[in-house]
């Protein structure tokens, strides 16, 4: 069998006294739609940083694709696409202009715009990047992720600010790419986007994991009726009837 794209093993980071990634353990397939559930505050984004080699952790290793991203950063982003919660973009962007950028940076990239069109974001490619909504932002920072045609796209809480119809359109795009054989990291607060694009979940309550599997073997584990009851038990909190 081959070795898991992503794996993490007894990973653990203190800030200040707090534990907030508490020896974590979880692997992702190659080709799954993977994610790490868990509140505001729980370690989600502090475990793909350092995942991705971003921060150091004080224990345990993460490998994907079977490299250290801190000790192989040049070979690790050529294969790798990142959305992160707070992109930072140069001040008087136009999105075209951040596209031509990022393609830049890679020999063989994807067709921007049929990214911006696939993402609903072509009639804004003229537009600056200041100008645009959250929602807008958010989708162009998965569209960038995309440019380097990744093997691995991080997507951390992507669709964060965007309404049900433009969720859903993200959701539709992710699943083809599924199809074409993308495997997806990411971290949403909505059990409905876990239950509809995922393969595995990972629920961590304080950095520490409390449940991992299918969403059919997260629930039965909890004994609730889906996701978001199952969620809410982990958790240690009672769904409202």
């Amino acid at each position: 069998m081959d070795e898991p794209c992503i794996r993490v093993r007894n990973l653990t980071k203190t800030f200040g006294g707090r534990t907030v990634v508490d020896n974590l353990s979880f692997a992702v397939e190659k080709g799954q739609v993977f994610a790490l559930l868990g509140h505001n505050g729980a370690g989600k984004s502090t475990t793909i940083d350092l995942i991705l080699g971003l921060k150091t952790p004080d224990r345990g290793t993460a490998k994907i694709l079977e490299m250290d991203a801190a000790k192989h950063r040049k070979r690790v982003f050529e294969r790798v696409g990142v959305q992160l919660q707070n992109t930072q973009y140069q001040p008087n962007i136009t999105v075209e202009e951040a596209c031509i950028e990022y393609a830049s940076l890679y020999a063989d990239p994807a067709d921007y715009p049929q990214l911006l069109e696939r993402f609903g974001l072509a009639s804004l490619k003229k537009s600056f990047v200041s100008r645009l909504s959250g929602g807008e932002r958010q989708k162009l920072s998965v569209v960038l992720a995309l440019i380097g045609k990744p093997e691995i796209v991080f997507l951390d809480e992507l669709t964060t600010g965007l309404d049900v119809v433009a969720r859903r359109e993200v959701w539709r795009t992710l699943k083809q790419l599924k199809n074409q054989g993308l495997t997806i990291f990411l971290t949403t607060h909505y059990m409905e986007e876990a239950e509809a694009l995922c393969d595995r979940v990972c629920i961590i309550r304080s950095g520490k994991k409390v449940a991992e599997g299918s969403i059919e073997e997260v629930i039965a584990a909890s004994g609730q009726r889906n996701l978001e009851e199952a969620y809410l038990f982990f958790m240690g909190e009672e769904a409202l009837l």
